[in-house]
Order: C-alpha cells, then structure tokens, then sequence
C-alpha cells in the first residue's frame, strides 16, 4: 500500500503511463554531472539538451546501440554513464518484479571503440537487477536469481559474490514486504574504493508464503506462492554483509538484535571510509537508530537514536520514493536527516563524530521533500506549502538554523510543483499542475525562476484559456472540532434550487491524499461519461491521518485508529456538507480503490444512516490479512492490541450494511490479497445481507491486466453508480 498510493486513483492517464523506465537505473531524464545540460532516450538514442545556448545533439546513436548482427537498436529503458564518461551502462528487456519493471538485460558499450556487449549472457534472459558501473569503470556489479554477481568488463569474467541466494535467501535486493513498503529494491552498493560491496541479504525462510490460485491459465490449476509476512507475523530476517571481490568472502555487520524483529531500510557508504553508515527500525517502527559499520571487522556503534509515541517515517517518504541516498556535507563530518520530532517534518544535521543534531529548518511548517543541498552557497532547495496544504511550492532557506524559508515559485502559479535541480543547483526542471491546467514542464534558471524554456508555463498559464469548470476547494469543520480540506466538483448547469446526488471518493489512510490541488483533482477516471454533466456532486476530503504538511500531530492522531477515526472524520464531514439545500442526503454514494475501498466499507457499514451506496475495490477486509510492515507501523502489534485492528476493519460491521455494495477484487493480488474479499463474502452471507460482487480473474491490485478488463471496470462502475444513485437535480 506504501507504494501503490494513489496514482492509480487520480486518473486513467496517470494509471497508463506507469513505464517499465521508473526503477531502473537512470530515469528518463538526467542532469549531466556538471549541470550544464540535461540528457534523455528519445528514439532508442541518447540526446543531450544544453540549458544555456538551448541547443541539443545526438549524444548516443541508434547505430552505436545495434548488437552485431541486430536489424534494429536496444530499446532503452534506463541508462548509466560510468565515472570517468567512457562506458554506457544501457538497461532494456524490462520485466516486472511486483509492481515495477526491475528486471531486464543489461549491455555495456565502450564509447571510444563504438564495442557493444551484453553482460551476463550466461543467466537466464531478462534476470539480471540494478547493474551498475564500479568506481573505475572497469568492472559492473548485478543481481540474478537472487545472488551478487561481479562482472569484467574488458573480457567478460564473471564472478559470483553470493552462491546461497534462492527465491526465500534473497542477496542483493528485497523481498515483497521491504519492497512495497520501504521502497527498497536495490540491495547492494559499491565501496569507494571499489574492492567490495555491500549488500542487504533478506531471509525469509521462516515466512510463510500466500498461496494465490491461478485457474485460468491451464487446465489444472496451480498456486502463485508470495513469502508474505502478515500483520502479527515476525518479519523476514534482514543482516548486512561486506564481500570482497578478491576473495568472495562475506563479512556480516554485528547489527545488535533479533534480525526478525526489526529492519534496516537504509544503508550506504561513508564517503573515503571503510565503514557503512544504516538505520535500524525496531518491530513496531517507533525506534529509530543509526549506526555506524566497520566494514573490515563488522563492529557497529549506534550514532543517533530517536523515538515516537507513534512511528518513524523512511526517507522515501519525504524524497518521493527513494530509499537510496545518503546526503552528507562537511567532508562526511555530518549528514542532512529530516525528523517530526519537535512536532513537524525538519531537517536536521547530524555530525558522525558523535550524533549531535542540528535544527536547519525552524519554525511551525512541514518540509515535504528535501530538491536540493547547496552547500558551496550553504542553500538548501525544499518544497512546503505553509499556507495551503492542498499545495506545493519550492522554497530555498540559509543552512544556518535560523532563516525562514523564502519561496522561489512565482505567486502567479498557485496549485502543485515538483522540481528536478541540476547538481550545480543553477538550473532545474520545473513541472506545474493544478486542478483545471495539465501537468506542464520546463527549464528554469534558479533562484530567480526564470524559463529558459521556448514558451514557459507562465506564458501559457497566463494566456490559454482555461476550463476551470465549477470545482472549488472548501473546509468543513466537523462537530468533533475537526477542520479538513477538500474540493467539490457541481454539475455543469448547477441550479442551487434543486438537490443533486452527491459522490464521495476517498481514501483516508497515511499512504495518500485525494483532496490535493493537482491535476486529476475532480475527475472520476472509473466514470464512463462525465460526472458534471450528468448531474452528480462530486466530493473528495482528507481526512486526520492523511500524508499532507499540517503537523505530525494530523498525520500521527490516526496511530491505532485507522478504520475508527479516519472513518468519523469522513462521515462527521459529509453530516456538515448534506446540511447544505442542493445535496439530495437520499441520494449519497462513496467509492474508493484499496485503502479507499477499505474507507467505503467502513462508511458504508459504520455509517449506514447517511452513505446509501459504495463501490469498494481491492479493499482491505480484515486488517490483520495485511502486510506487517505497513500495518503494524500505523496500528501497532495485534500481540499487543488485537482489539484495534478488530474495531478497525470492515468485517466487524459487515451486519449492518442496509445500503447498496459492489465490492470488486481482482483474484490475482499480490498485494490485497482475494482472502479479503472472501472473509468479507462470508459475513454478508451470516447476516443476510445482499451485495453485488465481481471478481476479476488473475488481475492483480491494479487490475490493468487483460483484454478488455479496464472497459469492464468502467462499465461495471457507471452502470451500478447510475441505477443505485441516479444522477440529476430534483
């Protein structure tokens, strides 16, 4: 659920665009070292774009990526320069493992020489994971089947690191749970020096697989086994090794502990030390340590310890996903760490030589995401949003501890920005979206934002004319004293005299938001038609718990209350709003899609009186059928209070369903898995209670597989929405 978050949910384009280029290795788009110019794969060739003279040229050619022998190039799905420049690292033949495409083929080509050879010819196609370049570039380090590879570049002598690994002893990489809900896939790291590598080595030997059931695909069926470590089900073993290239000897890291009750989410290099640098997470998430390795004799010391009442964020969740990366400045005399400690998201430096935190962010907002540290000009680029928790902008502040953020996006542009910023922090690649204007990039020159763009977003931001249509954003103050943001979309030729049926979409739970101002903001993807024009009041609300910069306190108040509090938060929420003349409170319907599926039933089921109907798809049923990782950090252990995950799950309430319910689960989900679906199925049946189903054969949490099936989905939606909550003024 970490993972998945809400794209799936924010619009069908957004739902098919998800490419097999998002994890491996290089993006599609990349800063040159010096952040003078920018690269991209355009037409199975390299071009490079420089930002100052706006002046692009063929950097790699098609010819260059052909194979001996190949009537067409390699398709580039992600693409590494080595140190030095002189080799080209080129990922393609992606495969998904899970959710993204990590596995694939991997070629090196000698640029001077124009020599183009595959790597790892004697594994099995399409197997190898996260190949990346040596200090030198001599030499590339890759994952197959679950064991290290180290791999010669000038005659292609292939060195195995690990001999061990199996489908249950995984080296180098991660298994489904670490995965989803860290972020974490690539597993090992070069050492500065180039004579070793560490590695995450993942032991789920002990963890017991699910067993999903394939009865479509031959004439007898057969199981899908997932190791799956379920909420009140010890975690897999996690230990870190050293392996020297010479000998092929592991070195294991003295990490103090039970290796099945906590996890090591990160881990890197010391920048000119033979030592590692990791953090430890207890079981329960709430205690945070980092430790320092020495990866000649495997000693740690435990450098920094923090501890929350409720639990710890990773760093993927405050730098968009990635899990990699370790920011340090001073020589490696200190490190950038973002805490809530004091009560909002801050950064902090931290010194190695003894743990000693500093503030660099004071005052009462949130730092979203860290863009960039600028320590030549002790600057530091974030994105925060004081004022509006809907948006998102980009601020730059002094690294002294004591300035306030200045912000850099125009006023002009309200809604939300993401920035990617060259290394020199000079320039960076702005994208711009909000509720009625496309998501829309360009080159900007920092920090006076200036495009250098042909036509730059202000321009046509300023000029095009614009549907805005008649979505607003609103606040609703609960009678719980609970004030939430949120946006209402009304029907194309609103007629305030008449009353219109209202739907709720939601989700409500800490991996996501629904009610931001981004594009996507009012539009029902799953809706066959137009909403709007049909007659339908379309609503979204965050409520207590969601992900957005108002305090640790909003975020964290759901600790042990998911499926309680978001649940009343919602439906005091929609009590306020039914108060206004044009909503028809006979007419209310609520849909949502994973965690949001488990909000419907919940709404639908806790709150019968005011939500007449609900279509909930992959919903999680029972919360102790979910992954530990994710459930345990916001619930806790069941060992220790198994009441809150009873109270907060849909089954409990299942008796007092009185309205209308499509419930919709693809039986091939790794990720909420069919069982949901089934204990929910047996409750309805005890009681009685009448409900429409449809499984989705062998489709996974997406159920963006199969012909025809997302125009089933569509179909199935609209027609259930329109005949239990018709549309229309009365």
């Amino acid at each position: 659920m970490q993972q998945f978050r809400l794209f799936i949910l924010v619009c069908l384009s957004a739902l098919l665009s998800l490419s097999s280029t998002q994890a491996q290795p290089g993006p599609g788009f990349q800063w040159t070292k010096d952040g003078q110019a920018y690269m991209k794969a355009e037409k199975s060739a390299i071009v490079v774009y420089q930002v100052k003279n706006k002046t692009s040229r063929i950097l790699i050619t098609p010819q260059q990526l052909t194979p001996l022998g190949a009537s067409r190039p390699l398709e580039i799905n992600g693409f590494t320069f080595s140190a030095n420049d002189q080799k080209l690292l080129i990922y393609t033949n992606a495969q998904k493992v899970w959710r993204y495409a990590t596995r694939g083929d991997y070629w090196v080509l000698d640029i001077a020489s124009g020599h183009l050879r595959q790597l790892g010819k004697k594994q099995p196609a399409a197997s190898l994971m996260f190949a990346k370049f040596s200090p030198d570039g001599t030499r590339v380090a890759y994952v197959s089947e679950h064991n290290l590879y180290v791999e010669r570049i000038t005659d292609g002598e292939v060195k195995p690191l690990t001999t061990d690994g199996t489908r249950r002893l995984i080296n180098g990489t991660f298994d489904w749970a670490y995965e989803e809900e860290f972020g974490c896939r690539d597993g090992f790291r070069w050492s500065p020096d180039g004579t070793s590598l560490a590695y995450w080595q993942i032991d789920a030997t002990k963890i017991r697989d699910f067993l999903m059931i394939n009865n479509t695909d031959s004439l007898y069926s057969f199981n899908v086994p997932v190791e799956y470590p379920k909420a009140g089900q010890s975690p897999s073993g996690c230990r870190m090794g050293v392996v020297d290239i010479a000998s092929a000897k592991t070195t294991w890291m003295q990490v103090p502990g039970d290796e099945q009750q906590h996890y090591i989410p990160r881990m890197e290099w010391i920048p000119g030390k033979k030592e590692l640098i990791l953090q430890q997470l207890n079981r329960k998430q709430n205690t945070s340590k980092i430790m320092t390795c020495n990866a000649v004799n495997g000693k740690v010391q435990t450098l920094y310890e923090e501890k929350d009442n409720a639990w710890i964020d990773v760093k993927s969740r405050w730098d968009d996903d990635k899990i990699a990366g370790w920011d340090f400045i001073r020589n490696g005399n200190a490190f950038i760490w973002v805490s809530e400690k004091d009560g909002w998201r801050h950064v902090y430096s931290i010194n190695t030589n003894g743990g000693a935190a500093t503030l660099l962010t004071p005052g009462n907002y949130d730092v979203i995401n860290i863009r960039r540290i600028d320590e030549a000009a002790n600057t530091m680029y974030i994105l925060a949003s004081p004022e509006n928790a809907t948006q998102q902008y980009l601020y730059k502040l002094k690294m002294d501890g004591k300035s306030k953020p200045e912000r850099i996006t125009p006023v002009s542009q309200p809604g939300t920005h993401e920035y990617d910023i060259a290394p020199d922090g000079q320039y960076a690649m702005h994208k711009f979206s909000n509720y009625y204007f496309p998501n829309t990039e360009e080159i900007v020159h920092l920090p006076d934002h200036t495009s250098l763009s042909p036509k730059s977003i202000d321009q046509i931001f300023q000029t095009s004319r614009f549907n805005m249509g008649s979505l607003e954003f609103f606040q609703v103050t609960t009678v719980d004293g609970v004030t939430m943001d949120g946006w209402m979309q009304k029907p194309r030729n609103f007629d305030s005299t008449q009353k219109y049926p209202v739907v709720f979409y939601v989700y409500g739970e800490p991996a996501g938001a629904t009610a931001k101002d981004e594009y996507g903001a009012g539009r029902n993807f799953l809706y066959n038609g137009d909403m709007s024009e049909d007659g339908y009041v379309y609503v979204s609300i965050d409520n207590r718990g969601t992900p957005l910069p108002k305090g640790s306190n909003w975020r964290k108040s759901i600790y042990r209350k998911v499926g309680t509090l978001n649940a009343r938060d919602q439906a005091m929420a929609a009590t306020e709003l039914l108060k206004r003349p044009y909503l028809d409170a006979s007419r209310v319907a609520v849909w949502g899609w994973s965690g949001g599926g488990s909000m419907t039933l919940n709404l639908l089921f806790q709150y019968p009186d005011i939500y007449q109907t609900g279509i909930a798809i992959a919903a999680v049923g029972n919360q102790l059928t979910y992954d530990n990782i994710y459930q345990e950090r916001y619930m806790g252990l069941p060992q220790e209070n198994q009441e809150d995950f009873v109270k907060g799950s849909p089954i409990t309430y299942a008796k007092n369903l009185k309205g209308n319910l499509l419930y919709i689960h693809g039986t091939g989900d790794d990720n909420v898995h069919y069982q949901n679906a089934e204990m929910l199925i047996n409750e309805l049946v005890k009681y009685n209670r009448q409900f429409q189903l449809m499984s989705y054969p062998n489709r996974t949490h997406s159920l963006s597989e199969g012909t025809g099936t997302f125009q089933h989905l569509v179909t199935l939606y609209t027609n259930y929405l329109q005949l239990h909550c018709p549309p229309g003024g009365k």
